[in-house]
């Protein structure tokens, strides 16, 4: 029996269209998932979106639209953007869907059942942005600590959760599984922001919305975000239901994959619910940084200076969705936060994609046409600058498993990429050009051309869950069908006597100025 592996990215909230910074996450945990199933594991990969709350009822109200018809264009939207992105997930939830509704109403009842949900007053300072209640002492410079704007004083009738009863546990919790919050910047920033000042009680329900799930036993109030958003991770596995094995097969899932800014929804409330629930937590909760623009973080809301292309719908159709993908996971160091623009961008697509990988095996498949007419040679021995090459290929290989399974994306695709850049000094080294004039250096030329193949081999194999178009496109010019990585440790992968495909250049070469100019018109 394959070893499973469950990964989720948040559930996105649909007030309006996605941008690349939205996509980073499910971007990198679309590529763990490709990568955990190359290794041969049982993978379940979710993401969706988070549809109820004020929020939403108020842009529907502006587009003039009925709230479902707004959302299911935006969640078709999000869904065809995904499809864009190579984004291979196995569930998309959606929190109006009538499975999560019940559950969800199953779950608030249980809540209550077990005491740990009771009726009170709630009177504080609300942000209807973020749909979230704040402490005097939790506001920055009198606004909401989340996203800047104005709070306002509020007062209504609320369920509470008794949060404040897991304030020990949540201490040990971290203290004795430091792996459950990375980075471990997070954790810290958890006990002493709110955990050590006091957790309080927490108001999961309100009156004041509608469009939401009702609680059962008291129609007026709407189950609020924390139990409707943050149980979807359990009900879109069948949790509560009558077929529930999918939750009995996955659960506890191996990765909650999440930004930085909500990492406390995620690592105290959470955990807090599955407690009361006496359900198994989550393996680990990864916390990942911000996309910035400008040194702000890159939102929905933000107003973007019209030089930067940050919509994902431009820059895929025209570049591909392999160059986006590749900078959002080359350029950002996991865990921190990085920067975006638009000529770092396309100055990354030159350098690494066009130069380094597509200058390798353009320039490598013309050789091989060239002497050999596309027929993959058999190599009788190899000398010791191809040994040094192979030797290298397979040390980056085992440096790209070492990083990938710690999540560090952006050094795995760099290793990977190594590999290239030694193949592409190797060819400088070799000068197979030379080699190919001197019939008495045939078996030399062979040996040659056959390191460089399987390095490309290597390479692609390994890039395929980070960019999955181009390198499949390689792989299956040279007759590579593996579903997993296998016989990866050895260059006699490739069949001798077997003739490839001819490829196309995998990305053009771009005037950056040009590209730039031409952008800002577009966005």
């Amino acid at each position: 029996m394959k070893e499973k592996f469950y990964i989720t990215t948040p559930i996105y909230y649909p007030s309006s269209k996605l941008t690349i910074g939205n996509c980073y996450t499910t971007i990198i945990a679309d590529t763990i998932a490709r990568f955990k199933k190359k290794q041969g594991k049982d993978v379940f990969y979710m993401t969706g979106t988070d549809e109820h709350g004020q929020k939403i009822f108020e842009a529907a109200k502006k587009s003039g639209k009925d709230v479902k018809q707004h959302l299911d264009d935006i969640v078709l939207d999000t869904q065809n953007l995904w499809k864009m992105l190579n984004v291979n997930y196995d569930k998309f939830i959606r929190t109006t869907d009538n499975d999560h509704v019940l559950a969800v109403k199953k779950i608030f009842n249980k809540l209550y059942e077990k005491g740990y949900i009771y009726k009170s007053t709630y009177k504080g300072l609300y942000c209807l942005p973020c749909e979230s209640f704040w402490t005097q002492s939790q506001l920055i410079d009198g606004k909401c600590p989340d996203c800047g704007r104005e709070v306002h004083e509020q007062e209504e009738e609320a369920y509470f959760f008794k949060l404040s009863e897991f304030s020990n546990k949540l201490l040990k919790l971290y203290k004795d599984n430091p792996e459950f919050l990375l980075p471990s910047s997070r954790v810290n920033e958890m006990v002493n922001n709110f955990i050590k000042p006091g957790l309080e009680d927490l108001c999961v329900s309100r009156t004041s919305v509608k469009w939401g799930i009702s609680v059962d036993f008291d129609q007026k109030h709407t189950i609020y975000v924390w139990i409707d958003a943050l149980s979807n991770y359990i009900t879109g596995l069948g949790y509560l239901s009558e077929n529930d094995s999918m939750f009995k097969k996955y659960w506890p899932a191996d990765l909650h994959l999440i930004g930085k800014d909500i990492v406390r929804f995620h690592a105290i409330i959470w955990p807090a619910i599955l407690m009361a629930l006496d359900l198994p937590l989550p393996k680990q909760i990864f916390g990942h940084g911000w996309l910035l623009l400008g040194g702000d973080k890159l939102s929905k809301s933000k107003k973007l200076n019209t030089v930067e292309c940050t919509d994902p719908r431009i820059l895929v159709p025209r570049y591909s969705a392999d160059a986006v993908r590749y900078y959002l996971l080359r350029e950002i160091p996991f865990g921190s936060d990085g920067n975006y623009s638009t000529e770092a961008f396309l100055n990354r697509y030159n350098s690494d994609l066009c130069n380094n990988f597509g200058n390798l095996v353009s320039r490598t498949f013309s050789m091989l046409k060239k002497y050999f007419n596309l027929i993959i040679p058999e190599a009788k021995q190899y000398g010791e600058n191809e040994i040094a090459l192979q030797n290298k290929a397979l040390k980056e290989k085992e440096n790209v498993i070492k990083y990938m399974e710690v999540y560090d994306v952006s050094k795995a695709i760099t290793s990977i990429f190594n590999i290239f850049s030694e193949a592409n000094t190797y060819i400088q080294l070799a000068q197979p050009w030379a080699v190919a004039k001197d019939e008495n250096r045939q078996d030399e030329l062979k040996a040659i051309l056959r390191t460089l193949l399987e390095c490309i081999r290597l390479g692609s194999e390994f890039l395929e869950p980070f960019m999955p178009e181009k390198a499949q496109k390689v792989l299956n010019a040279l007759g590579i069908k593996n579903s997993e990585f296998e016989g990866l440790d050895n260059f006699t992968n490739l069949k001798s006597g077997q003739k490839v495909e001819d490829i196309s250049i995998l990305f053009p070469r771009l005037d950056v100025e040009k590209e730039i100019n031409e952008l800002a018109e577009l966005c």
